[in-house]
């Protein structure tokens, strides 16, 4: 029996996000039945920021409050507010106005006050003629405002050709600081169930989200094989794979790719992915892949062991979705749960067929993986 499906890849990877400087919190925390933050939010506040749990639910509120009491105050404040900022080991929002006259709202607000000399408005016009002037941005990764200093700041590599680039725009240079930077930004691009990925001269598809990359089919490629995601970019590498035997692997992706619990639908939708617990023969079910999208059918039997000419596979499940070369390693779904990844098989979406999968719990068990839900 021949595996219907050619090797290939996806790339994936995680977002970092820098973690700021912690701050002098209160010593009042919320208050019991107070929801400023979700359990997750917290949790990885703690962890990339270095706070305790009391810390990070002492800051959240704090931050939630100052957020509200900035928000009445843009309307009492109007042209002259220009911005409002945590100073670095202060708790205390500090909010900078252009008329001193208005200081005494902010301090009643419960903020700092500072009074500068251009406001919000003033510095979003300076910011928007740089964004008319893009294309004299040779050289130069961004620019933004700052509302800490009171000016736009613009980051390029090379200090001379920031300094180009605000003469050509016409901004008011008074107002603009270029910082040399050697930042190059580029696109972040999300891992979903079913998408394709890239490896070598091969396609096959994502199988589902984990903490660090995605699981797909051992056969798609061993250890150290290079990936690229479904738009051609570097996005990391197998660190796991088993086939035959099994028949399943996983990537582990860069910082370009985010992992996602969703599956796609390839209706320009997706289905959320709640858990990986395992449906009954006769369940209906559904497939992803990078060829034929998304198809359905049931589950027929479980611990099907399948001869391949590469070699035998033990305990897949057997079912009646169609799927064709390029569906390896892709999505399989009973609801909202993970069922496993796509194997091989006989037939195709023309004329039908039976098709294989691995599934999911004992790969994410054999590597110790935990898988992204939504």
């Amino acid at each position: 029996m021949k595996p219907k499906f050619a090797v290939r890849y996806v790339g994936s990877a995680l977002l970092a996000l820098g973690s700021a400087a912690a701050l002098t919190l209160p010593a009042a925390a919320a208050a019991p039945g107070d929801t400023f933050a979700s359990p997750e939010m917290l949790t990885a506040m703690q962890r990339d920021l270095g706070l305790t749990a009391a810390e990070a639910t002492a800051r959240a509120t704090n931050e939630m409050k100052a957020a509200e009491a900035e928000a009445g105050l843009r309307g009492v404040l109007g042209d002259s507010f220009a911005g409002s900022h945590f100073a670095q080991g202060s708790a205390k929002l500090t909010v900078s106005v252009t008329d001193a006259a208005k200081a005494d709202a902010v301090r009643a607000a419960g903020a700092e006050v500072r009074v500068v000399a251009r406001s919000s408005v003033q510095l979003d016009a300076i910011k928007s003629t740089l964004d008319k002037a893009d294309q004299h941005a040779n050289g130069v990764s961004g620019w933004y405002v700052d509302t800490v200093n009171n000016r736009v700041v613009v980051t390029a590599k090379v200090v001379a050709d920031g300094e180009k680039f605000v003469k050509a725009s016409g901004a008011d240079a008074s107002a603009v600081t270029v910082v040399q930077s050697n930042e190059e930004p580029t696109t972040l691009y999300d891992v979903r169930g079913g998408d394709a990925y890239y490896m070598g001269g091969g396609r096959c598809s994502v199988g589902f989200s984990v903490q660090g990359g995605y699981i797909t089919a051992g056969h798609c490629g061993r250890v150290g094989t290079a990936t690229q995601g479904f738009n051609r970019v570097a996005s990391g590498s197998f660190r796991g794979s088993s086939f035959p035997g099994n028949d399943y692997a996983w990537v582990g992706t860069n910082a370009n790719w985010t992992p996602r619990g969703v599956v796609n639908r390839y209706n320009g939708g997706t289905v959320a992915v709640k858990g990986s617990t395992e449906s009954a023969v006769g369940a209906s079910i559904c497939r992803s892949g990078s060829t034929t999208g998304w198809r359905c059918g049931t589950v027929q039997a479980k611990n099907q062991t399948v001869r391949y000419p590469q070699g035998t596979v033990n305990g897949m499940t057997r079912t009646n979705a169609c799927a064709e070369p390029g569906d390896s390693g892709g999505s399989w779904l009973s609801g909202n749960q993970a069922q496993g990844v796509t194997s091989g098989g006989s037939g195709n979406c023309s004329s039908g067929g039976t098709t294989y999968f691995f599934p999911a719990n004992p790969i994410l068990r054999a590597y110790g993986l935990r898988l992204v839900t939504s």
